[in-house]
């Protein structure tokens, strides 16, 4: 960093080099002394037509807490020039360096240059259309000077706004962190979307948190510093005088782990091998971890900087002897190769368990964090293993018993008798939370060793509960029902409890909702949260005589993987194989009245798959009933009537009806469901956002099919058809 100081008079400039922000004031006297030869004592400082003196303590204060942009230059335009270079009422050219103020202008015009802008948010006189800044930021020099005009500049906002005084829809500037929300951040605009006020000092902001242009702003974000919303003024407000007061607002520090203190060395803001905060100039920033390293720190050491656009430090950068060729196998990490599972004699396969897989598609019908029923999914649907009820967004998680945010509530729960004091009674159960159990080592399973608390997923559940939070007595609902409804899946391990689990595989069944939790010494001999949750949900229970007939017409059997089943088919194949010396010849074996088909090879084809494969004679699956306003909505929505032709064939089929929506109506940029559809003139539905997108990119065709929509095309939602993918789908919305 550089700074360019001047004489009162003009007579001397001198340029200032080797700065930071972290210099101290009394360092930047001394270079000031070598340069022009006056001593710290005689000398006087002004920035910004103040004297430093005045404005903060020069033996605490760094050249950061005053010094924010650099100003090069700063010209004022009269009416009827264009070329950006006119004189003022003195007859000579408004000139601004980041040192001391030139004096060749009047003290008019020292006024105005007084409140000329030091960063976005600044303070300025508006004196008209025709005044332009010319302006270059200390913090992005690759963007060099930027002119700027006076409409796209505001006063410097300088009224904290009390808590009676805010509104939902007022756009205000907070302090928010991007990156961690719950660390002071910098400024932004934001609109206040919720004011909620929990007790006389506890109370919560939301807002949207405006990054920059009108389509990049973060959702439903925490304001934490509700103490310092500031209003934004109207152009032509009043300059700041000294009659204000400070108004240099407090941001985050540039390094959490030291503070931004330059005697303190920090191994992540400066050198990460010495961390030493000297010569930042020969400092190299690594392009993959981003931290820092002075060139003579490296082994073997640098001598200049190098020439090459990226550079990555040894830790970072590729080594040639690890890296795989054409026909050698992958090789171990160094993590895993330094495993026990690497280097025993085991011949166990370890990680194929169910419970490790991957998942193979996700959810995105709706968000992570959905209340209520999955869209397409009705109750009564089974799955085998838990990662498909993680693929069909019914439970995420694929080991965990809940699935919630301790600041939000519970989204779903699995019910698999993992506690002996669980009491299943169907419409109605008793669930025990989470902890109390040791499960280092790599444990799934421990014994209980120490108390539950009322924290994390355990506090989760107690939300949905319509009552106060209690984490000490728990709490009861005086209206069950009015509470957050949670997802409740059983599963067949659960079938030593309860005769309501399933017998093979997890099933779906339906929303609970939570009535009571408390606190009680358990079996275990150890404290453990109780919950009580009652079924609160329209369609009958898999278990009653009208879920059972609902389920076989809808014809829901028990799901398993793709591919799944030929697996099993191609395994026991091959184990009867091994197990059968001489081949036989193709025959048919009766067992009583039931035959088993035979195999090219003479094997029985396995029994599961001819059971699962097994249709009931004679039974239809319900057809997908539409409303009224839905065939209305249908038929209104005209261009779309060739693709909704197609889907509604599929009404027969149930359940799949929504599967088929859902594959016609999918955007070709995103690769979800069209949210705020624009029907283009070649009848393909793309997102708004995504087709703004592509607008931004210079890319002004059709996504699905390259034609020419034109630079002026308008983008024009299809609300007809957003209608109704709410209605069939909802709650999509909410994550978009």
């Amino acid at each position: 960093m550089w700074i360019q100081v001047r004489t009162i008079d003009g007579a001397q400039t001198h340029t200032i080099d080797d700065l930071s922000r972290l210099t101290k004031i009394e360092s930047l006297r001394e270079k000031i002394q070598e340069s022009f030869r006056v001593s710290p004592e005689r000398q006087r400082l002004f920035y910004r037509g103040k004297q430093i003196n005045e404005l903060v303590d020069a033996r605490d204060e760094t050249i950061g807490s005053w010094f924010e942009a650099h100003i090069e230059n700063v010209t004022q335009v009269p009416k009827g020039h264009k070329n950006g270079k006119a004189q003022g009422k003195s007859g000579s050219n408004y000139k601004r360096t980041n040192g001391n103020i030139s004096q060749e202008h009047s003290r008019e015009n020292i006024n105005h240059l007084d409140n000329a802008p030091s960063t976005s948010y600044s303070d300025y006189m508006d004196n008209g259309e025709d005044t332009i800044y010319h302006i270059k930021y200390d913090e992005y020099p690759e963007s060099g000077i930027v002119e700027m005009a006076v409409r796209n500049l505001r006063p410097r906002a300088r009224t904290i706004l009390k808590w009676n005084e805010l509104c939902v829809g007022d756009v205000v500037m907070v302090n928010y962190n991007v990156d961690s929300p719950e660390e002071r951040g910098f400024w932004f605009d934001a609109e206040i979307t919720s004011l909620r006020e929990i007790s006389r000092t506890n109370k919560e902001v939301h807002a949207k948190i405006m990054l920059g242009g009108p389509e990049d702003a973060i959702n439903d974000c925490k304001l934490l510093f509700i103490e310092e919303i500031y209003k934004i003024e109207k152009p032509g407000a009043y300059p700041l005088t000294f009659a204000d007061g400070q108004f240099r607002r407090k941001s985050g520090p540039e390094c959490k782990h030291c503070r931004a203190d330059p005697d303190k060395e920090c191994r992540f803001c400066s050198c990460y091998l010495c961390g030493g905060k000297q010569d930042a100039h020969m400092q190299l920033l690594c392009d993959e971890c981003n931290m820092a390293y002075h060139i003579y720190c490296l082994n073997p050491p640098l001598s200049k900087i190098p020439e090459d656009e990226d550079w990555y430090c040894p830790s970072c950068k590729n080594d040639s002897d690890e890296v795989v060729k054409a026909g050698e196998k992958l090789k171990q990490s160094k993590k895993k190769a330094k495993m026990p599972s690497a280097c025993t004699d085991s011949q166990r396969d370890w990680g194929k368990g169910m419970a490790c897989v991957g998942r193979t598609k996700e959810c995105t019908i709706v968000p992570s964090n959905h209340y209520g029923p999955i869209p397409g999914v009705p109750v009564g649907a089974t799955w085998k293993f838990r990662v498909q009820v993680s693929e069909a967004g019914v439970h995420r998680p694929h080991v965990g018993g809940i699935h919630g945010r301790s600041s939000d509530g519970a989204y779903s729960l699995v019910l698999a008798g993992g506690f002996e004091d669980e009491v299943d009674r169907g419409d109605e159960f008793t669930y025990t939370g989470s902890g109390g159990r040791d499960l280092s080592g790599n444990k799934r399973i421990g014994e209980h060793s120490f108390d539950q608390t009322l924290t994390h997923m355990n506090r989760a559940l107690a939300l949905n509960c319509d009552a106060p939070l209690d984490d000490k007595n728990g709490a009861e609902s005086k209206n069950w029902r009015a509470g957050k409804p949670v997802r409740v899946v059983r599963s067949s391990k659960g079938r030593r409890i309860s005769k309501y689990a399933p017998e093979e595989g997890n099933r779906y069944d339906g929303i609970y909702k939570v009535v009571k939790y408390w606190p009680e010494i358990g079996k275990c001999g150890f404290l453990v949260w109780r919950y009580l949750l009652r079924r609160d949900d329209a369609e009958p229970a898999p278990w009653t005589t009208e879920g059972t007939e609902r389920s076989k017409k809808l014809g829901l059997s028990l799901q398993y993987p793709e591919g799944y089943l030929e697996a099993m088919a191609s395994k026991e194949k091959k184990d009867k194989i091994k197990k059968q010396p001489m081949k036989q010849e193709p025959t048919e074996e009766s067992n009583g009245n039931q035959k088993r088909p035979i195999d090219d090879e003479g094997l029985e084809e396995p029994a599961n798959t001819a059971k699962a494969m097994k249709m009931e004679d004679g039974e239809k699956v319900e057809a997908f009933d539409l409303t009224q306003q839905q065939q209305w909505l249908i038929q209104e929505d005209s261009p779309n009537q060739k693709v909704w032709d197609e889907v509604l064939v599929s009404l027969k089929e149930g359940p799949n009806f929504l599967k088929k929506v859902e594959q016609s109506f999918m955007c070709v940029c995103c690769q979800e469901l069209v949210y705020q559809p624009v029907t283009t003139e070649c009848l393909h539905n793309v997102c708004k956002s995504c087709l703004q997108r592509s607008f931004r990119a210079e890319v002004f065709t059709c996504p699905a099919c390259r034609h020419d929509l034109g630079k002026g095309y308008t983008m024009i939602p299809n609300k007809i058809l957003q209608t109704l993918l709410d209605q069939f789908f909802p709650g999509y919305s909410k994550g978009r």
